[in-house]
């Protein structure tokens, strides 16, 4: 019997039963109108609030990635909570969800902790959503059985997100792995100034160049809660050989809700290594 981190957002942040979440996000994937892909997919980005929210801009992200079989699928996101540890992950040896259990590759996580001089903080029952709400995504996209890599980002400085992205990507060479960074973008404010923040964090995701996504966040030009686990990806996927980033979708929650006055920007993406 594996050790389960129990889910503390299934009900609410997205449906709580197998029969009901499977359909929401089947019906998410189903209607994501992706446009033309060229190359392969060596990660993704996607956003992290509720489903009702944010899942159907999640869905480009993950629609995208239907025929891929991973052995292993590396989630980077924030932490939300306070803590005092530069990275984290979970205690458990599995994470549950009403569409199953998906195991943490204990041996990827020690290989992962060799190269890497920062110290990976084991947790017992988190609260962090902004992981958990990826993986019903996984689970319906991805046909295959795969194993979770699960790191959470709390340090916000560059140094600490380059030596992750370059220890994950010398970790994951050779491997059949996915990477999946997960961020949300600006935060209550009114649609149209959030559209020019967003804008510009976009811009800068699609630029391939992680140290300038610092530089937004420094400047007020953009925000995004996952800043430090996208420039860790985009710096993993760099030395993987990946080479295009390209954003296929954007809304926000007013988009959803009708309330434009103060809204969250999500948007999903895909990192590219071009096909020769």
């Amino acid at each position: 019997m594996l050790d389960l981190r129990p889910s503390p957002i299934a009900g609410t942040w997205y449906e709580g039963s197998h029969k009901r979440l499977a359909a929401r996000v089947d019906e998410y994937l189903n209607a994501a109108q992706l446009p033309e892909i060229s190359g392969e997919v060596i990660a993704v980005i996607a956003p992290h609030a509720g489903h009702v929210y944010s899942g159907g801009v999640a869905a480009y992200a993950f629609a995208a990635i239907r025929s891929l079989t991973p052995d292993l699928v590396v989630v980077l996101s924030p932490f939300h909570n306070f803590a005092p540890y530069p990275l984290i992950t979970t205690k458990h040896q599995a994470y549950s969800t009403p569409l199953g259990n998906i195991e943490v590759d204990q041996s990827a996580l020690a290989e992962l902790q060799a190269k890497l001089d920062i110290p990976i903080t084991l947790i017992a029952n988190d609260k962090e959503q902004s992981l958990e709400i990826e993986l019903p995504f996984l689970q319906r996209a991805l046909k295959n059985e795969f194993k979770l890599l699960p790191i959470m980002v709390r340090a916000q400085e560059p140094e600490v997100a380059k030596k992750l992205g370059h220890a994950l990507a010398q970790m994951l060479k050779n491997k059949s792995a996915l990477i999946v960074a997960s961020t949300d973008l600006s935060h209550f404010y009114d649609q149209k100034t959030a559209k020019i923040l967003d804008t510009e964090m976009l811009k800068r995701f699609e630029s391939f160049n992680p140290e300038s996504i610092f530089e937004a966040e420094q400047t007020d030009q953009g925000f995004a809660c996952g800043h430090a686990a996208v420039a860790s990806m985009l710096w993993a996927a760099r030395e993987l050989g990946a080479d295009k980033v390209q954003i296929l979708k954007y809304a926000t929650s007013g988009d959803i809700t009708g309330d434009h006055s103060s809204v969250v920007g999500y948007g999903a993406g895909v990192v590219l290594k071009s096909i020769s």
